[in-house]
């Protein structure tokens, strides 16, 4: 693993941090419902700073760190994909008015990014300590891969566990107050649907990363590619989700795409695991001399081939509708 400057990482999450909070501001200062010209051109924005920061990687790291990068990249950016069809059934379901999404949706990515990063230091501790686990980790993502392709398109939206709790300790109004999280009614605080809605977006992410982060420490087990790659992912989602809008539902065989791309990680994920083995019921404790270790620009190939074609027959060859009865 090439150990990229401290430095470099430092100023890069300054930077990126900056990004953040002025994309923030501006939601704050400006509540509307982006057209689709302007969705398209921020994701071209978002899109561009990640090509940009792989070359910096480049540079400053070679060719390794780089491709890590966008491997990386490239998984966790689809993956996000799922997001937003989940992200669309929480909006629905809380009866979001338009033109608060924005602000809801910039919020919940970045609770999600806080919670992501606890689970990425997490599991970088683990892995430094404890190398089997890229067996369980091997082994989520071949599940994940199957349960992705068995899965019903139909999905409905359930209040998780968090915000059950919420709705059980705190009182909550029934109508929204603008962007406010707490509102005042007949002189009691309430929490406004706002405040769950944000808290349902950021809290259900988190189901992801569980899916997520292991497939991206099958790409690379540096802490900061791992974290970045999820920072850059999740950063233009918010424009993606209103750019695609009724156009995610042509995508319906990127979940093949994706589950080929899990499956294969995983396959890697467990490889990896049986070159460096120490458990002492595999082998008896040796290292297994036949697993390859897949390099990470065969990883990228596979990635962005699956990926590739799978956007590609949605595109040319959609689902058929079922016909009117």
């Amino acid at each position: 693993m090439t150990q990229l400057p401290g430095w470099f990482e430092v100023t890069s999450l300054v930077v990126i941090l900056a990004i953040l909070v002025v994309d923030l501001a501006v939601i704050g200062r400006r509540p509307h419902v982006p057209t689709f010209t302007e969705s398209a051109r921020w994701v071209g924005v978002y899109v561009g700073l990640a090509l940009v920061f792989a070359g910096l990687v480049w540079v400053v790291g070679g060719p390794a760190p780089a491709g890590e990068f966008v491997a990386g990249w490239l998984t966790e950016y689809s993956l996000s994909l799922d997001n937003l069809f989940v992200f669309a059934l929480i909006l629905g379901s809380f009866a979001v008015p338009r033109a608060l999404q924005q602000g809801a949706l910039m919020i919940g990515i970045l609770i999600a990014l806080v919670l992501r990063a606890a689970l990425i230091l997490a599991g970088a501790a683990i892995i430094d300590r404890f190398t089997a686990v890229f067996y369980l980790f091997g082994a989520i993502l071949v599940v994940t891969a199957v349960s992705m392709l068995r899965a019903d398109d139909v999905e409905e939206y359930r209040e998780n566990l968090t915000i059950r709790l919420v709705r059980r300790v705190m009182p909550v109004s029934t109508e929204f107050d603008g962007r406010r999280l707490v509102t005042r009614i007949d002189g009691r605080k309430l929490l406004t649907p706002m405040a769950l809605v944000i808290l349902s977006l950021g809290t259900t992410d988190l189901l992801f990363a569980l899916d997520s982060i292991p497939a991206i420490f099958g790409l690379t087990t540096d802490p900061f590619i791992v974290f970045t790659t999820n920072i850059f992912a999740l950063m233009g989602l918010r424009q993606l989700y209103f750019m695609l809008g009724g156009l995610m539902e042509r995508l319906a065989y990127l979940k093949y795409g994706l589950a080929a791309v899990l499956a294969f990680i995983g396959v890697k994920l467990v490889l990896e695991a049986l070159h460096t083995n120490r458990l002492p019921f595999i082998n008896h404790g040796e290292p297994v001399g036949w697993a390859p270790e897949i390099a990470t620009w065969v990883s990228l190939v596979v990635i962005a081939g699956c990926l590739g074609v799978a956007g590609l027959v949605s595109v040319l060859k959609p689902p058929r509708q079922d016909a009117p009865a």
